[in-house]
């Protein structure tokens, strides 16, 4: 099904893969919560670009991935955490008809603006190794 390795760029990890995006989508939130992720909110990118601007922009949503005991563990370290909470992770078509992207945040990079703090990189680091895990499902 899929047409690449995940890919690593200075901010998250994407793929592109050989379903449509509506599939991709349900995929995604599928490898999501195997991983103990749930979907806190979903924003829908071409939908509301349509009513705010009126524009036609390709399919896109945002999807706000939360898991629980690790974000706890984070609030308990840096109480703003919050501000860079969730986890976002994207899906949208690819520019070739039938296959879609998929991309999650690199959780240690966002991190990294709070500075030193063992724990915080120990959640990152984890946080990241799932992330991979269900980007590299699809």
């Amino acid at each position: 099904m899929s047409v690449q390795q995940p890919q690593h760029s200075k901010y998250g990890f994407s793929k592109t893969v050989d379903v449509p995006y509506e599939e991709a989508v349900e995929k995604t939130r599928a490898a999501l919560q195997e991983e103990g992720f749930g979907v806190l909110c979903e924003i829908d990118i071409k939908e509301k670009l349509k009513e705010k601007l009126g524009v036609d922009f390709r399919n896109y949503v945002i999807l706000g991935a939360c898991n629980p005991p690790l974000a706890y563990k984070t609030l308990q370290q840096e109480i703003n955490i919050g501000l860079l909470l969730p986890c976002n992770v994207i899906v949208y078509e690819a520019d070739e008809a039938g296959k879609s992207v998929v991309a999650a945040i690199d959780a240690k990079t966002m991190l990294s603006v709070v500075g030193d703090n063992a724990t915080l990189d120990a959640v990152a680091t984890e946080v990241n190794e799932k992330l991979k895990r269900v980007v590299a499902k699809l």
